[in-house]
């Protein structure tokens, strides 16, 4: 190092000006923890942005705080991605400074030219940002998304919170170029011209109900276990301490082919009944002990995505789930009838009631029901 990188060196850093043991430790420790920083800012944004709308949905069902503060700092992504990269110039810009001056000090006495002193430095810094900070962190959050995400949550968590007001302002700058470029094309654009595609179809290349199905079929994957069940309202089920005559009443009346049964409320679900297990014992007397063909519920969160719960249902053959809300509450129930009717539209039988109170007035006035699903509505719209 040179004289007057060594007189501006002491006067920024006057404990540094002779490199003392302990100096070089607590440098070495600094350019350590900087690099470190700016591996999971780099390795992170990988990560974060390669989730998948099913790895969130996933990741809103859990409690832990790492999982939590993911699905925080993704719901505003924009201003995320602005702090990450702000901060991760900031940290690599320190980095560079105490890595370089690291060096510098420690050569300053050797016998390498001013020259050979700089090619060091520039190799040295090169290989530490290229390999460190760039290729591994990003190479590694690839392959463990969720895993590095929730280790550099909080981290994330701190300098979103520092450059917020920063990252807010350069988003709003951005958008606004955008928009004046016509660059700004939503998801929700996409889908309605993917809609308006199909639309267009000729009818004898595809009928009201084909291009309906199409529909269905373009949305399926990003609908929810909530948005199609039936509510907790809708729900009929046995108590567990019923006798079997009452059992059999209950099922002749209600005309349903599954029935959850619970022990004080809809809370505490303990068991299916399948109706015709039933039918071996319909001649029973009316204190026959019905609980040995009670069968084990399945339970699904209410933000599972129904494309995963087909499989589900698939691979475990089975047609009816509880849906449960973040407390474990009984929020209702899906069948595999419900899931289909989002393709294909809905499945009448002969037990459906025929009247509805939800009716269209005119193009502009509906009429419905207080407990109807807003989902149902927007079908029933249109």
């Amino acid at each position: 190092m040179d004289y007057h990188s060594a007189i501006q060196t002491a006067g920024l850093f006057p404990f540094l000006s002779v490199l003392t043991p302990t100096a070089t430790i607590i440098l070495s420790f600094l350019a350590f923890l900087l690099f470190l920083l700016s591996f999971f800012i780099a390795g992170s944004e990988v990560a974060l942005f390669s989730l998948t709308a099913k790895d969130i949905n996933l990741l809103k069902t859990k409690q832990q705080p790492s999982f939590r503060r993911i699905v925080h700092l993704l719901e505003q992504p924009k201003i995320l991605q602005a702090s990450m990269l702000v901060s991760n110039i900031f940290v690599n810009i320190g980095a560079i400074l105490v890595t370089n001056f690291l060096i510098g000090t420690l050569l300053a006495d050797s016998n390498i030219s001013e020259v050979g002193i700089l090619v060091i430095k520039i190799v040295s810094i090169s290989i530490f940002l290229v390999l460190f900070v760039e290729v591994l962190p990003k190479v590694w959050a690839a392959h463990h998304k969720v895993w590095f995400a929730a280790s550099a949550s909080l981290v994330l968590e701190i300098f979103n919170s520092i450059f917020y007001g920063l990252s807010k302002r350069i988003v709003k700058f951005t958008d606004s170029i955008d928009k004046k470029v016509g660059g700004d094309r939503s998801a929700a654009s996409d889908n309605d011209d993917l809609d308006y595609a199909i639309d267009l179809l000729p009818e004898h290349e595809a009928t009201t109900e084909e291009k309906q199905i199409l529909k269905g079929i373009r949305k399926f994957g990003d609908i929810e276990v909530k948005q199609i069940m039936r509510t907790r309202m809708d729900v009929s089920g046995i108590e567990h301490s019923s006798k079997f005559g009452d059992v059999i009443k209950k099922v002749e009346e209600l005309h349903y082919s599954r029935l959850p049964v619970y022990n004080s409320s809809l809370d505490d679900i303990s068991g299916m009944l399948h109706t015709k297990d039933l039918i071996p014992y319909i001649n029973e007397a009316a204190d026959f002990d019905w609980h040995s063909i009670i069968r084990q519920p399945y339970f699904v969160h209410e933000q599972k995505l129904i494309e995963d719960l087909l499989q589900e249902f698939r691979s475990k053959r089975i047609h009816f789930a509880i849906v449960v809300d973040e407390f474990g509450g009984t929020s209702g129930i899906v069948t595999l009838e419900d899931i289909m009717e989002e393709i294909i539209g809905e499945i009448k039988d002969e037990f459906d009631d025929e009247e509805s109170v939800n009716k269209k007035i005119d193009d502009r006035n509906y009429i419905f029901e207080g407990r109807f699903m807003i989902n149902d509505a927007c079908k029933a719209m249109g």
